[in-house]
């Protein structure tokens, strides 16, 4: 990849600073949740994740980074509504449960109309869900991020303070491709991984409980092994899950204690934050 310099000299623009936090404002910990491929259920684990965190006594949002694709609002019961304004700021939309939600589906007239965006205005748009928009006190922002490794991930890594990455990957033969992409970029941008949910692991029969691997054996504790990576946990297919994302009721369906991993690694980042912020003890 070019240096900002190369790229200013070629005509192109140096990269983004971190965008402002307003005063209304106060994010403790942002933590981005990516693949490196589309289809693997990147916005259920998301969803799953800002549940289980509320559930557990944080204040929790979704900045909705899939600009073009947006599922969030749908999947958290917000079809049909809008973001309203307070002042020069946006207001999230608050989902039955108290998690508060910014996406583009949420400034549109219709949630079917596409959005044909190039890509310095969907960076504009991730800078508005961040600094024209008031959170208030938050434990825990989480980003939905768009598929792939593309503008709107490099406008979140650089301009947004985020302290980890959940990956997201699914039991096929691309994982060990998928994990790859994202360690590789994580690198580039200095920003921690903090370990790999399998979504569509498995399915249990009905009849006997058996768990049947559709996909395959799976190959993720080799993989995430390889790159010295924490494997979070394992989500099966769920028609019911599915069906809940679909209607809106997922906060009501989903399972207690689903990733009890990701959560932990999750509180342990807020607990590594506030212990960097105590002073040092003092040398005898």
């Amino acid at each position: 990849m070019a240096s900002c310099e190369h790229a200013a000299a070629a005509g192109g623009q140096t990269a983004p600073t971190q965008f402002e936090e307003n005063s209304l404002s106060e994010v403790k910990h942002v933590i981005a949740v990516l693949s490196g491929k589309g289809g693997v259920g990147k916005s259920f684990v998301t969803g799953a994740l800002a549940i289980e965190l509320s559930r557990r006594g944080h204040t929790v949002g979704i900045l909705d980074a899939d600009i073009t694709g947006p599922s969030i609002p749908k999947m958290m019961g917000m079809s049909g509504k809008r973001a309203s304004g307070l002042g020069k700021l946006l207001l999230p939309e608050i989902s039955a449960t108290g998690i508060k939600v910014m996406s583009s589906n949420l400034l549109l007239e219709r949630e079917t109309d596409p959005v044909l965006w190039r890509g310095p205005v969907i960076a504009g748009a991730i800078r508005q869900f961040w600094s024209d928009t008031s959170w208030g006190p938050l434990d825990y922002l989480l980003v939905d991020m768009p598929p792939g490794t593309g503008d709107v991930a490099l406008t979140v890594f650089q301009s947004l303070p985020v302290d980890g990455i959940v990956v997201v990957t699914s039991p096929q033969d691309l994982v060990s491709m998928i994990v790859a992409k994202a360690v590789n970029m994580a690198e580039k941008m200095h920003v921690p991984i903090l370990g790999i949910i399998e979504n569509m692991s498995y399915i249990t029969c009905p009849d006997c409980g058996r768990k049947i691997e559709v996909f395959g054996q799976s190959n993720l504790d080799e993989v995430a092994a390889g790159y010295g990576l924490k494997v979070l946990g394992r989500l099966p297919i769920d028609p019911t899950l599915a069906a809940a994302c679909d209607d809106g009721t997922i906060e009501s369906a989903l399972p207690m204690g689903l990733l009890p991993e990701a959560l932990a690694v999750c509180e342990a980042v807020e607990v590594r934050a506030n212990a960097d912020a105590e002073p040092a003890e003092p040398e005898e």
